[in-house]
């Protein structure tokens, strides 16, 4: 059974929430879902920095189909630019894990690089 519009919606608001949640536990109690901001969208959670304090933009998903790791990686790319972070990342649920320490994470190799080196190759 597929979910509709809303049901999806309230689902993503959902897991960004608990992503959210368990990144300003674990990092910084200052990370937060951010409004969305339409056409120059900045990402879904606000408030993540690197080591050395540059902002890392955090797209989250969830998603009931197979992962479309490709357009969420041009999405995140987007919201990067429009935020000018250094690092955009993709966090998507895993079906049937409720944890969210064991949600998977996305990314290029040179968001990778600029996230362990703190700036983009």
């Amino acid at each position: 059974m597929s979910r509709s519009r809303a049901s999806a919606k309230a689902a993503g608001a959902r897991f960004e929430r608990v992503i959210a949640d368990c990144l300003a536990e674990h990092l910084d109690d200052r990370i937060d879902r951010r409004v969305k901001g339409g056409a120059v969208d900045k990402g879904d959670i606000g408030g993540v920095r690197t080591h050395t304090g540059k902002r890392v933009v955090v797209e989250a998903k969830d998603h009931s189909g197979r992962y479309e790791v490709g357009p969420w990686l041009e999405e995140a790319e987007q919201e990067r630019i429009n935020d000018r972070a250094e690092v955009g990342v993709v966090v998507a649920k895993r079906r049937g894990i409720s944890d969210p320490l064991q949600q998977v994470c996305f990314m290029s190799v040179a968001d990778l690089i600029a996230l362990l080196e703190g700036e983009r190759p």
